[in-house]
């Protein structure tokens, strides 16, 4: 047995719904590193960027889980779904922070959705985002059947907004965003190479076993 598959084997007997345990202690932290002054000089702004770059992670992370079973051989699929939704949460209260901590004015608040190029493009991937959260679940793929997987494709031009807008958000052109931005199109890229055929040696292999 390899190690890929010890991993699949151990993953096997973890239940997604731990992950939701798990995610509950970052933005908690967070939170109280900001009430207790552990969160640097402008808490609510770091708090606001923290969740935001949390959230993005956690995004890329779920992008990652079919390239990694297709070229890896890592089967993660069971946990595609947590992830997507802990993804969307974080950057749900990334944009609670920004509306009633940091902006708290509602025609500020429209007027920068209007008028600021990357708070634009962020609501953007939010208002994209929202529905594949709310139909994450075993009701919403029954009822919606074909149409379930094409509505969620909707991820992969959020999470590319996402990006944009990390990039155009910090000042300067700094180097993480920007590797963010192109670890996200490397990994959409993988889901337009064409799928290997099977040699006839492995077909044989294959009858063998």
């Amino acid at each position: 047995m390899t190690l890929v598959d010890r991993a699949n084997s151990g993953l096997r007997r973890v239940p997604p719904w731990t992950l939701y345990l798990i995610a509950v202690v970052p933005p908690v932290y967070m939170f109280i590193a900001a009430l207790t002054g552990n969160l640097g000089v402008d808490p609510v702004q770091n708090l606001e960027h923290e969740l935001g770059e949390l959230g993005l992670q956690v995004l890329i992370a779920t992008l990652a889980i079919t390239p990694l079973r297709r070229f890896v051989g890592l089967n993660l699929i069971r946990f595609r779904r947590a992830l997507g939704v802990i993804g969307f949460a974080y950057i749900f209260c990334h944009l609670l922070v920004w509306l009633v901590l940091d902006v708290q004015i509602l025609s500020q608040i429209i007027s920068d959705i209007a008028k600021r190029p990357y708070i634009t493009i962020g609501m953007a991937g939010f208002v994209l985002l929202s529905p594949l959260a709310f139909t994450s679940n075993n009701w919403s793929v029954r009822k919606l059947g074909p149409r379930w997987r094409k509505l969620h494709k909707l991820f992969y031009p959020a999470i590319i907004l996402g990006g944009v807008h990390y990039v155009m958000v910090v000042k300067g052109w700094q180097v993480e965003p920007l590797i963010y931005l192109g670890v996200i199109l490397a990994l959409l890229a993988t889901r337009i190479i064409p799928k290997q055929a099977k040699r006839p040696r492995d077909l044989r292999q294959m009858k063998e076993a």
